[in-house]
């Protein structure tokens, strides 16, 4: 027996065998307690990096570990495939979009299986594509026949050089995350959802969230932001108050 780690030989005959076996596959079980670990999808910019590494690791371990519990885990995974950056980073390579896409997809997906992660590749998705955002679309058609969705102009950061709209949260120091140029203020037309339908709703309800920490539901009830408003008076010398 070799008293010597070798991962390059031992990780890869089991993570075979895990494959083999369909061990981290969901199944229909009622007679086990039922658990669900999600990860943010990443975007399949063509290579893992150490942040995903961190990321990924820390819900895998929380999967094996109610695994371990006995109970019925599903844990898929996905990537974040649309919009922009695949487009701007296609420009750049000088390729289809859906070929960089697909390419760093595949790439990544053999560097995730590398780490051993416990997924139920058969659930994997990619937001790119039809049988996914046609949901999306649908799902904003729905809102449009109920009067729930609007269009409207309203000021936006706009980054010149990758010809988008960035966050506040993305405009650092003046500048896009992305690139580093100078982010300008631009008018644009948009379209908006009518959240504030369900205000009310939603900021009641919070408080049926037991299972939620008060800082997460403090931080929702500020993002919702209600506010009813008030009147006030003002002393003027000279001028009574009526």
């Amino acid at each position: 027996m070799s008293t010597q780690y070798d991962p390059q030989s031992l990780e890869a005959k089991y993570q075979q065998q895990w494959e083999t076996t369909g061990a981290f596959k969901a199944v229909e079980d009622e007679s086990k307690e039922k658990f669900y670990c999600l990860s943010m999808f990443p975007y399949p910019s063509g290579r893992l990096h150490m942040g995903h590494v961190r990321n990924y690791t820390i819900g895998d371990a929380i999967s094996r570990y109610q695994r371990m519990q006995g109970k019925n885990v599903l844990q898929p995974m996905g990537w974040d495939a649309f919009g922009l950056p695949a487009e701007n980073a296609a420009i750049k390579h000088n390729v289809p979009p859906a070929k960089w896409t697909r390419e760093n997809i595949a790439y990544m997906k053999g560097q995730l299986k590398k780490l051993g992660l416990g997924y139920d590749w058969d659930r994997e998705l990619a937001t790119c594509d039809p049988d996914y955002y046609r949901w999306e679309q649908w799902f904003f058609t729905e809102l449009y026949k109920k009067g729930l969705v609007y269009k409207k102009e309203a000021t936006v950061n706009w980054c010149p050089n990758d010809q988008t709209v960035l966050a506040n949260e993305q405009v650092e120091d003046g500048g896009c995350w992305r690139c580093g140029t100078q982010v300008e203020r631009k008018e644009l037309a948009q379209w908006f959802i009518k959240i504030t339908d369900y205000a009310e709703e939603l900021l009641n309800d919070l408080d049926q969230l037991d299972g939620w920490p008060e800082r997460v539901k403090a931080m929702q009830r500020n993002w919702i932001g209600r506010s009813e408003g008030l009147q006030m008076n003002f002393d003027v010398e000279g001028v009574p108050l009526e």
